[in-house]
């Protein structure tokens, strides 16, 4: 599902096992582990780092972002995965997508708290 999309970042989580089963089990991504810490390959080519921590504190913005071309559909496919859509003001719809001012976009944590986007991008083929 969003084994094509163009995210970018790095990243610490608590607990690299619990991490890897979610962003390969969930988000069905292609995980990669080395030395303890994982590589998730993206469709843009990019390797995003996930590096164990032991004095974790979850990121309190948003560390990765998934372009989307149909932000409805990957929610409403996330929702069934168990994936929960934070909720942090009234211009979100009951999805979970703002649809305020910019690209719609809704957030969601990994297991380790750190917050991650689904945005809308009609120029992806995810």
């Amino acid at each position: 599902m969003l084994h094509d999309s163009k995210a970018f970042s790095g990243f610490s989580v608590d607990d690299v096992p619990r991490a890897k089963e979610f962003y390969t089990t969930t988000l069905g991504l292609d995980v990669g582990e080395e030395h303890g810490m994982l590589q998730l390959r993206t469709g843009s080519g990019n390797t995003v780092l996930v590096y164990p921590k032991d004095n974790h504190v979850p990121a309190e913005y948003t560390v990765l972002n998934f372009p989307v071309a149909d932000i409805e559909a990957v929610a409403r496919e996330l929702t069934t995965l168990g994936v929960t859509f934070e909720k942090y003001n009234d211009d979100q719809d009951e999805l979970g997508i703002y649809r305020g001012q910019g690209p719609l976009i809704a957030w969601f944590k990994d297991p380790a708290g750190n917050v991650l986007s689904i945005i809308q991008d009609s120029g992806t083929g995810s």
